[in-house]
């Protein structure tokens, strides 16, 4: 889970330290969310045990942009009724 956070905070620092605006963070946290989701989907629809520890594994990257993805939601609307 450490590794994750890492990872995360990483990447939204290269990405603020490039200049990249919320337009396109939020673009990839949404490529991301939906990429990880069919993959947790596929694997947790197979036999398999490993797929289904595979898929279990993937709610730890899953959870952090489905939050993410709430909140650059929540942060558009209030700009639009703003």
């Amino acid at each position: 889970m450490i590794t994750t956070v890492i990872a995360a905070t990483s990447i939204t620092s290269i990405t603020a330290s490039l200049g990249f605006g919320v337009a396109i963070f939020g673009l990839i946290a949404t490529i991301s969310l939906i990429v990880f989701l069919g993959v947790r989907e596929l694997a947790a629809a197979s036999g398999r045990r490993r797929y289904r520890f595979i898929s279990r594994g993937l709610d730890i990257g899953i959870v952090p942009l489905a939050i993410t993805l709430g909140i650059i939601i929540t942060m558009e609307i209030i700009r639009v009724i703003a």
